[in-house]
Protein backbone atom coordinates (compact mmCIF):
# COMPACT_ATOMS: atom_id res chain seq x y z
CA UNK A 1 0.00 0.00 0.00
CA UNK A 2 1.55 3.37 -1.01
CA UNK A 3 0.90 7.08 1.13
CA UNK A 4 -0.85 8.15 -1.33
CA UNK A 5 -3.34 4.91 -1.21
CA UNK A 6 -3.43 5.26 2.97
CA UNK A 7 -4.94 8.82 2.09
CA UNK A 8 -8.11 6.69 0.33
CA UNK A 9 -10.46 5.08 2.53
CA UNK A 10 -9.76 1.93 5.17
CA UNK A 11 -13.51 1.39 5.64
CA UNK A 12 -15.17 -2.27 4.24
CA UNK A 13 -18.93 -1.38 4.62
CA UNK A 14 -20.53 -4.78 5.95
CA UNK A 15 -17.02 -5.70 7.86
CA UNK A 16 -18.13 -7.25 11.32
CA UNK A 17 -14.45 -6.22 12.93
CA UNK A 18 -15.76 -2.83 13.93
CA UNK A 19 -14.21 0.29 12.40
CA UNK A 20 -14.29 4.06 13.12
CA UNK A 21 -12.52 6.45 10.37
CA UNK A 22 -12.40 10.04 10.28
CA UNK A 23 -10.90 12.65 7.45
CA UNK A 24 -10.91 16.03 9.66
CA UNK A 25 -9.46 19.66 8.63
CA UNK A 26 -8.15 22.41 10.76
CA UNK A 27 -6.93 25.69 10.95
CA UNK A 28 -6.27 28.76 12.98
CA UNK A 29 -6.57 32.45 12.07
CA UNK A 30 -3.29 34.20 11.19
CA UNK A 31 -3.08 36.48 14.76
CA UNK A 32 -6.24 35.98 16.70
CA UNK A 33 -7.81 33.19 18.63
CA UNK A 34 -9.33 32.06 16.38
CA UNK A 35 -10.16 28.22 14.84
CA UNK A 36 -12.39 25.35 12.83
CA UNK A 37 -12.22 22.05 13.37
CA UNK A 38 -14.24 19.66 10.77
CA UNK A 39 -14.64 15.95 10.65
CA UNK A 40 -15.94 13.86 8.84
CA UNK A 41 -16.29 10.26 10.43
CA UNK A 42 -18.02 6.87 9.89
CA UNK A 43 -18.59 4.51 12.52
CA UNK A 44 -19.23 0.62 12.51
CA UNK A 45 -19.99 -1.14 15.50
CA UNK A 46 -18.12 -4.42 16.47
CA UNK A 47 -20.03 -7.43 14.80
CA UNK A 48 -23.10 -4.68 14.30
CA UNK A 49 -22.38 -3.36 10.59
CA UNK A 50 -26.00 -3.22 9.91
CA UNK A 51 -25.60 -0.07 12.56
CA UNK A 52 -22.82 1.70 10.73
CA UNK A 53 -23.44 5.83 10.48
CA UNK A 54 -21.74 8.71 8.97
CA UNK A 55 -20.88 11.02 12.38
CA UNK A 56 -20.43 15.12 10.89
CA UNK A 57 -18.79 17.34 13.46
CA UNK A 58 -17.85 20.76 13.35
CA UNK A 59 -16.49 23.49 16.36
CA UNK A 60 -15.76 26.76 16.29
CA UNK A 61 -13.24 27.86 18.73
CA UNK A 62 -13.66 31.29 19.48
CA UNK A 63 -10.97 32.39 22.18
CA UNK A 64 -11.58 36.37 22.06
CA UNK A 65 -15.32 35.85 23.71
CA UNK A 66 -14.49 32.63 25.22
CA UNK A 67 -17.54 31.16 23.50
CA UNK A 68 -17.14 27.81 21.46
CA UNK A 69 -19.81 26.11 19.98
CA UNK A 70 -19.32 22.49 18.60
CA UNK A 71 -22.74 20.25 16.65
CA UNK A 72 -22.41 16.88 15.67
CA UNK A 73 -25.01 15.30 13.59
CA UNK A 74 -25.75 11.25 11.78
CA UNK A 75 -26.68 10.03 8.76
CA UNK A 76 -27.53 6.83 7.45
CA UNK A 77 -24.61 4.70 6.03
CA UNK A 78 -26.96 4.41 2.83
CA UNK A 79 -26.48 8.02 2.88
CA UNK A 80 -22.76 7.96 2.50
CA UNK A 81 -19.43 7.06 0.18
CA UNK A 82 -16.04 6.88 1.34
CA UNK A 83 -13.87 5.99 -2.03
CA UNK A 84 -11.45 3.50 -1.06
CA UNK A 85 -9.77 4.53 -4.60
CA UNK A 86 -9.53 8.37 -4.31
CA UNK A 87 -9.88 10.80 -1.58
CA UNK A 88 -14.09 11.17 -1.92
CA UNK A 89 -16.19 11.68 1.46
CA UNK A 90 -19.58 12.21 1.32
CA UNK A 91 -22.30 12.09 4.28
CA UNK A 92 -25.89 12.99 3.38
CA UNK A 93 -25.30 16.81 1.64
CA UNK A 94 -21.55 17.19 3.06
CA UNK A 95 -18.39 16.48 0.84
CA UNK A 96 -14.48 16.74 1.16
CA UNK A 97 -12.14 16.10 -2.10
CA UNK A 98 -8.56 16.82 -2.57
CA UNK A 99 -8.81 20.43 -2.54
CA UNK A 100 -12.40 21.20 -1.24
CA UNK A 101 -14.57 20.93 1.96
CA UNK A 102 -18.27 21.95 2.10
CA UNK A 103 -21.16 20.90 4.19
CA UNK A 104 -23.20 22.02 7.65
CA UNK A 105 -24.25 20.68 10.89
CA UNK A 106 -27.00 21.90 12.57
CA UNK A 107 -28.95 21.88 16.22
CA UNK A 108 -29.96 23.02 19.31
CA UNK A 109 -31.26 26.39 16.84
CA UNK A 110 -27.36 26.74 16.38
CA UNK A 111 -25.51 26.00 12.72
CA UNK A 112 -22.59 25.97 11.26
CA UNK A 113 -21.27 25.90 7.96
CA UNK A 114 -18.60 25.61 5.52
CA UNK A 115 -17.45 26.16 1.95
CA UNK A 116 -13.58 25.82 2.20
CA UNK A 117 -10.71 25.07 -0.35
CA UNK A 118 -7.10 24.31 0.88
CA UNK A 119 -4.03 23.58 -1.03
CA UNK A 120 -0.80 21.79 0.09
CA UNK A 121 2.75 21.84 -1.01
CA UNK A 122 4.03 19.46 1.68
CA UNK A 123 4.57 15.97 1.48
CA UNK A 124 2.33 13.95 3.61
CA UNK A 125 3.74 13.09 7.33
CA UNK A 126 3.53 9.18 8.78
CA UNK A 127 3.71 9.77 12.30
CA UNK A 128 4.15 6.19 13.24
CA UNK A 129 7.03 3.71 10.72
CA UNK A 130 5.72 3.29 7.66
CA UNK A 131 5.46 -0.62 7.97
CA UNK A 132 3.00 -0.30 10.78
CA UNK A 133 0.19 0.96 8.96
CA UNK A 134 0.17 -2.51 7.41
CA UNK A 135 -0.24 -4.61 10.00
CA UNK A 136 -2.87 -5.01 12.59
CA UNK A 137 -0.59 -3.67 15.62
CA UNK A 138 -1.20 -0.81 16.34
CA UNK A 139 -4.99 -1.11 16.17
CA UNK A 140 -5.44 2.80 15.49
CA UNK A 141 -3.62 4.72 12.67
CA UNK A 142 -3.41 8.30 12.27
CA UNK A 143 -1.47 10.16 9.50
CA UNK A 144 -1.31 13.68 8.00
CA UNK A 145 -1.80 13.92 4.21
CA UNK A 146 -1.28 17.90 3.97
CA UNK A 147 0.60 19.00 6.41
CA UNK A 148 0.58 23.16 6.32
CA UNK A 149 -2.44 23.53 4.36
CA UNK A 150 -3.71 26.99 3.57
CA UNK A 151 -7.55 27.06 3.49
CA UNK A 152 -9.63 30.05 1.72
CA UNK A 153 -13.38 30.23 1.81
CA UNK A 154 -15.96 30.68 4.32
CA UNK A 155 -17.17 29.19 8.01
CA UNK A 156 -20.79 30.33 8.77
CA UNK A 157 -21.66 30.44 12.54
CA UNK A 158 -25.23 30.85 13.67
CA UNK A 159 -25.76 32.92 10.36
CA UNK A 160 -22.47 35.36 10.80
CA UNK A 161 -19.82 34.38 8.30
CA UNK A 162 -16.09 34.19 8.57
CA UNK A 163 -13.87 34.87 5.83
CA UNK A 164 -11.24 32.28 5.80
CA UNK A 165 -7.92 33.88 3.99
CA UNK A 166 -5.10 31.58 4.14
CA UNK A 167 -5.26 30.35 7.53
CA UNK A 168 -2.48 27.78 7.86
CA UNK A 169 -3.39 23.79 9.38
CA UNK A 170 -4.14 20.23 8.38
CA UNK A 171 -6.09 17.77 6.73
CA UNK A 172 -5.82 14.44 8.87
CA UNK A 173 -6.81 10.98 8.59
CA UNK A 174 -7.30 8.59 11.26
CA UNK A 175 -8.65 4.68 11.55
CA UNK A 176 -9.00 1.79 13.39
CA UNK A 177 -11.10 -0.64 15.28
CA UNK A 178 -11.03 0.45 18.48
CA UNK A 179 -9.55 3.84 20.12
CA UNK A 180 -6.49 4.05 21.46
CA UNK A 181 -6.89 3.82 25.39
CA UNK A 182 -5.84 6.78 26.28
CA UNK A 183 -3.44 9.59 24.25
CA UNK A 184 -2.38 13.12 24.27
CA UNK A 185 -2.14 14.42 20.81
CA UNK A 186 -0.69 17.87 19.44
CA UNK A 187 -0.14 19.62 16.49
CA UNK A 188 1.40 23.01 15.36
CA UNK A 189 1.13 24.21 11.87
CA UNK A 190 3.44 26.84 12.07
CA UNK A 191 5.66 28.59 14.78
CA UNK A 192 4.83 32.14 15.66
CA UNK A 193 8.89 32.24 15.93
CA UNK A 194 9.58 29.92 12.89
CA UNK A 195 6.52 29.84 10.32
CA UNK A 196 7.97 26.96 8.23
CA UNK A 197 7.98 24.42 10.99
CA UNK A 198 5.28 21.69 12.17
CA UNK A 199 4.84 19.57 14.72
CA UNK A 200 3.32 16.27 15.26
CA UNK A 201 3.00 14.32 18.58
CA UNK A 202 1.35 11.79 20.40
CA UNK A 203 2.00 9.79 23.62
CA UNK A 204 -0.44 6.83 23.96
CA UNK A 205 -1.16 4.68 25.80
CA UNK A 206 -2.70 0.78 25.10
CA UNK A 207 -4.67 -2.26 26.83
CA UNK A 208 -3.21 -5.51 26.48
CA UNK A 209 -5.27 -7.53 28.60
CA UNK A 210 -6.02 -5.83 31.45
CA UNK A 211 -2.62 -3.73 31.93
CA UNK A 212 -2.06 -0.50 30.08
CA UNK A 213 1.55 -0.18 28.35
CA UNK A 214 3.65 2.82 29.51
CA UNK A 215 3.16 5.93 27.65
CA UNK A 216 5.02 6.03 24.37
CA UNK A 217 5.30 9.17 22.65
CA UNK A 218 6.02 9.15 18.72
CA UNK A 219 6.81 12.91 17.37
CA UNK A 220 7.96 13.84 14.00
CA UNK A 221 9.39 17.79 13.59
CA UNK A 222 9.99 19.39 10.02
CA UNK A 223 11.96 22.27 9.76
CA UNK A 224 12.33 23.77 6.36
CA UNK A 225 13.72 20.73 4.25
CA UNK A 226 14.53 18.60 7.52
CA UNK A 227 12.76 16.22 8.90
CA UNK A 228 13.29 14.80 12.53
CA UNK A 229 11.32 12.01 14.25
CA UNK A 230 11.13 8.87 17.04
CA UNK A 231 12.18 6.22 15.01
CA UNK A 232 10.21 3.05 15.95
CA UNK A 233 8.22 1.85 18.78
CA UNK A 234 11.07 0.92 21.20
CA UNK A 235 12.20 4.61 20.94
CA UNK A 236 8.94 5.85 21.44
CA UNK A 237 8.31 4.27 25.00
CA UNK A 238 11.59 5.69 25.94
CA UNK A 239 10.48 9.29 25.29
CA UNK A 240 9.96 10.92 28.77
CA UNK A 241 6.65 12.57 28.77
CA UNK A 242 3.95 13.58 31.83
CA UNK A 243 0.51 14.66 31.17
CA UNK A 244 -0.76 16.48 34.00
CA UNK A 245 -4.24 18.03 34.00
CA UNK A 246 -4.23 20.04 30.79
CA UNK A 247 -0.36 20.47 30.72
CA UNK A 248 1.94 17.82 28.48
CA UNK A 249 5.62 18.09 29.25
CA UNK A 250 7.96 15.78 26.31
CA UNK A 251 11.49 15.15 26.10
CA UNK A 252 12.80 12.90 23.28
CA UNK A 253 16.60 12.22 22.39
CA UNK A 254 16.68 11.85 18.79
CA UNK A 255 19.35 11.23 16.17
CA UNK A 256 20.30 14.52 15.51
CA UNK A 257 18.39 16.74 17.84
CA UNK A 258 16.56 16.87 21.54
CA UNK A 259 13.37 18.28 21.78
CA UNK A 260 11.76 19.29 25.06
CA UNK A 261 8.24 21.01 24.56
CA UNK A 262 5.58 21.82 26.58
CA UNK A 263 1.82 21.97 24.95
CA UNK A 264 -1.01 23.41 27.34
CA UNK A 265 -4.00 24.87 27.12
CA UNK A 266 -6.83 26.37 30.20
CA UNK A 267 -9.81 24.28 31.22
CA UNK A 268 -12.30 26.98 29.24
CA UNK A 269 -10.35 26.05 25.75
CA UNK A 270 -11.58 22.82 25.61
CA UNK A 271 -14.46 21.37 24.15
CA UNK A 272 -15.38 17.79 25.65
CA UNK A 273 -16.74 15.25 22.99
CA UNK A 274 -18.52 11.58 22.94
CA UNK A 275 -16.73 9.26 21.01
CA UNK A 276 -18.34 5.84 20.48
CA UNK A 277 -15.89 2.46 20.62
CA UNK A 278 -16.40 0.21 17.88
CA UNK A 279 -15.93 -2.00 20.71
CA UNK A 280 -18.35 -1.26 22.99
CA UNK A 281 -18.58 1.90 25.48
CA UNK A 282 -17.78 5.80 24.95
CA UNK A 283 -14.31 7.60 25.42
CA UNK A 284 -14.38 11.65 25.87
CA UNK A 285 -12.27 13.56 23.87
CA UNK A 286 -11.10 16.76 25.33
CA UNK A 287 -10.58 19.75 22.37
CA UNK A 288 -8.36 22.51 21.57
CA UNK A 289 -7.47 23.88 18.56
CA UNK A 290 -5.91 27.53 21.30
CA UNK A 291 -3.50 25.80 23.14
CA UNK A 292 -0.05 26.94 23.09
CA UNK A 293 3.15 24.83 22.76
CA UNK A 294 6.70 25.46 22.87
CA UNK A 295 9.79 23.70 22.04
CA UNK A 296 13.50 24.16 22.66
CA UNK A 297 15.04 21.95 20.27
CA UNK A 298 19.68 21.34 20.20
CA UNK A 299 21.44 20.39 17.86
CA UNK A 300 23.88 17.98 18.38
CA UNK A 301 25.88 18.90 15.89
CA UNK A 302 26.36 22.20 15.96
CA UNK A 303 25.28 22.70 19.47
CA UNK A 304 22.34 25.59 18.77
CA UNK A 305 19.77 25.92 20.75
CA UNK A 306 16.10 27.28 19.27
CA UNK A 307 13.58 27.82 20.73
CA UNK A 308 9.65 27.48 19.15
CA UNK A 309 6.69 29.38 19.90
CA UNK A 310 3.17 29.37 18.96
CA UNK A 311 1.03 31.21 21.79
CA UNK A 312 -2.35 30.12 20.56
CA UNK A 313 -2.36 28.06 17.66
CA UNK A 314 -1.67 24.51 18.94
CA UNK A 315 -3.83 21.59 18.38
CA UNK A 316 -4.23 19.86 21.52
CA UNK A 317 -6.50 16.57 22.07
CA UNK A 318 -6.86 14.51 25.22
CA UNK A 319 -8.62 11.24 24.84
CA UNK A 320 -9.80 9.31 28.14
CA UNK A 321 -12.16 6.97 30.20
CA UNK A 322 -11.81 9.56 33.07
CA UNK A 323 -15.13 11.30 33.91
CA UNK A 324 -13.52 13.57 36.62
CA UNK A 325 -11.72 16.18 34.05
CA UNK A 326 -14.36 18.83 34.57
CA UNK A 327 -15.11 19.78 30.66
CA UNK A 328 -18.38 19.67 29.64
CA UNK A 329 -19.19 16.97 26.88
CA UNK A 330 -21.03 19.84 24.15
CA UNK A 331 -21.01 16.57 21.20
Amino acid sequence: MTTAELDHAQWIPGERTGHYESFFLRANHPTRALAFWIRYTIFSPHHAPEEARGELWAIWFDGESGSHLALKSEIPAKYCVLSRDELKVVLGHATLGPYEAQGAVSGHGRAISWALEYACDERPLLLLPERLYRGGFPRAKALVPAPMARFRGRVVVDGHEMQINDWVGSRNHNWGSRHTDSYAWGQVAGFDSRPDAFLEVATARIKIGPWLTPPATMLVLRMGSREHRVANLRHAFGVQAKLEGFTWTFHADLRDIAVRGVISAPAAAFVGLSYANPPGGTKHCLNTKLASCELVVGDKTTGNVEQLLSAKRAAFEILTDRRDHGIEIRA
